[in-house]
């Protein structure tokens, strides 16, 4: 009888160790603490991208690295919509094409040679610091709208009529909303339990240029041993991009056109990456995406149709912290905002969905007990009850 007792008690012990580990993770963002105040956050996004152009038999090697930092302030919630200001605080860049370098730095001095040549390429990237965007962001953290497109193009398109003509048909609505995402489209609509799939699709026109198809393909995995990373709620990833040629191919802005026949798809077995969600912080921690992309383009240069083979390699890293990163060295970020209080005692939840640690059973909740011996006391929401 004792026997079978215990492994009764075994049995109910792993069952509800088995529900407790099941249970799901709601991926939301801080934009305010306990008190209503807003919570400020600051990112870093580096993109390091190499590219191999064949044409007509000749080589063509590029390469390209450009970081953004960018402050992102709540301003207001109203029905579930959030208004965000986004800011870019800082640029960097560092281009190579076959073999002639160009740098800038805008976190360097004004008259630092090494880092801030002058070109008119280097105004460009200078016109990027300081711009401002307020950002309307609907259930699930979608973009839905993004004001200050106008003033963005002006800026940028003050090195003259045609540069801001290029802006205009380039810098569409998708391509600004892609920019103004502060989630990279990265985190879940809803609670998720480890081992789920899902997947999130979106199109991004960039008129004459073309348009592209992206498809994360999403795996909630368990978390790195690495104590690095540990700690950090982990998402596997997976990038299967297609691109478009444009419809409007004759549209002017471009030397070039961008013919009908061209393709551009990615490579499944290096277009992976990951996600490290921060729980406590409510807030993507890390973020990796790595994307091959291979195909023929079929260009037009003043009537000559030529065909161009392309493979880019792609890595993009996002970084996000509580302070900015322009902020000297050692800066320690602020203290992690206090959540609103938990929505029932001893259940493990907070009013954001979150799943946090377990709370101390207190009247009304009791533990519970196999034959008096074995306390089951698994952290989900309800047990206690």
């Amino acid at each position: 009888m004792v026997r079978t007792r215990f492994a009764l008690a075994v049995a109910v012990g792993a069952l509800a160790a088995t529900v407790a580990g099941a249970q799901e993770r709601a991926f939301t963002l801080r934009f305010k603490d306990a008190a209503g105040q807003p919570v400020p956050f600051y990112q870093e996004l580096k993109t390091e991208v190499k590219q191999f152009i064949k044409v007509q038999g000749q080589e063509l090697p590029q390469s390209q690295t450009s970081t953004f930092y960018y402050a992102w302030t709540p301003l207001k919630e109203d029905a579930g919509r959030w208004t965000v200001r986004q800011k870019i605080e800082a640029v960097k860049m560092e281009i190579d094409i076959s073999g002639n370098p160009m740098n800038y730095d805008s976190t360097k001095p004004a008259g630092d040679p090494g880092a801030n040549p002058n070109t008119d390429l280097t105004d460009f990237f200078k016109n990027l610091v300081g711009s401002e965007f307020v950002v309307t962001l609907g259930p699930g953290y979608a973009v839905e709208k993004v004001e200050g497109k106008d003033a963005f193009i002006k800026k940028l398109g003050s090195a003259g009529a045609q540069m801001e003509a290029l802006l205009k048909r380039v810098m569409t609505d998708d391509a600004l909303k892609q920019m103004a995402d502060p989630t990279a489209n990265l985190l879940p609509a809803g609670p998720k339990k480890k081992g789920d799939r899902w997947e999130k699709a979106s199109s991004i026109n960039l008129g004459p240029v073309g348009s592209y198809r992206v498809l994360y393909k999403f795996t909630y995995v368990e978390p790195d041993t690495d104590p690095a990373t540990s700690a950090f709620e982990k998402l596997a990833l997976e990038t299967v991009l297609v691109y478009k040629p444009p419809t409007d191919a004759g549209a002017d802005g471009l030397l070039f056109k961008i013919k009908d026949g061209s393709k551009m798809e990615s490579d499944p077995a290096e277009s992976k990456g990951v996600v490290y969600y921060d729980a406590p912080r409510r807030r993507i921690a890390r973020a990796e995406i790595n994307m091959k992309l291979t195909g023929d383009l079929v260009v037009e240069i003043g009537g000559t149709e030529t065909k161009v083979q392309l493979t880019q390699v792609q890595k993009t890293t996002i970084t996000t912290r509580g302070v900015s990163f322009l902020a000297p060295a050692g800066t320690p970020e602020p203290p992690e905002p206090a959540e609103p209080p938990a929505t029932g005692p001893g259940t493990g939840a907070t009013a954001s969905g979150a799943a946090g640690p377990c709370a101390p059973c207190a009247p009304p909740c009791r533990e519970r007990r196999v034959f008096g011996r074995i306390l089951l006391r698994p952290c989900f929401p309800g047990w206690h009850r």
